[in-house]
């Protein structure tokens, strides 16, 4: 079978995915955990539907994942002085030792990943799925009810 660019993509993402999660575990989180940590802590006071978004989750499944964070002593939820019905989302002190390590774990996750691959390859190969990135981000949107003929 001849593997299309999309299929290998994918099938990449998802070891990459089970890989991380392997190693997230061994620190207690997930990996749902440390990307809505990741999330928060590159946009401190981002209100729960803003981070839903951003995770691409529904929020009510958001709110449990933050009522577990909270429970655990890693985020802190605050009143949005300009909403009141909305919740802003920080970091505690105790959440930065276990993004650091998350992020370390990542980072040989990366290397294992990139192992063999010469600098220079790494290089292009980052450049092209930048531009897929912003080829698919940029592509019009197909309208919904619109007929087609």
């Amino acid at each position: 079978m001849t593997e299309t660019f999309g299929f290998l993509l994918s099938d990449t993402s998802r070891l990459l995915r089970r890989r991380f999660d392997e190693r997230a575990r061994t620190l207690g989180a997930t990996r749902t955990q440390w990307k809505a940590l990741l999330g928060i802590s590159r946009q401190e006071g981002i209100n729960q539907g803003g981070l839903a978004d951003i995770l691409e989750v529904e929020p009510i499944t958001l709110c449990r994942l933050i009522d577990r964070l909270e429970e655990s002593g890693l985020v802190e939820r605050r009143r949005d002085p300009n909403d009141r019905r909305a919740w802003q989302l920080f970091l505690t002190d105790k959440a930065h030792p276990v993004l650091d390590e998350l992020r370390g774990r990542g980072a040989e996750l990366t290397a294992q990943a990139l192992r063999g691959i010469p600098e220079e390859t790494i290089a292009q190969l980052s450049e092209v799925l930048n531009r897929i990135r912003e080829n698919l981000a940029d592509a019009p949107q197909p309208q919904k009810g619109v007929a087609h003929g």
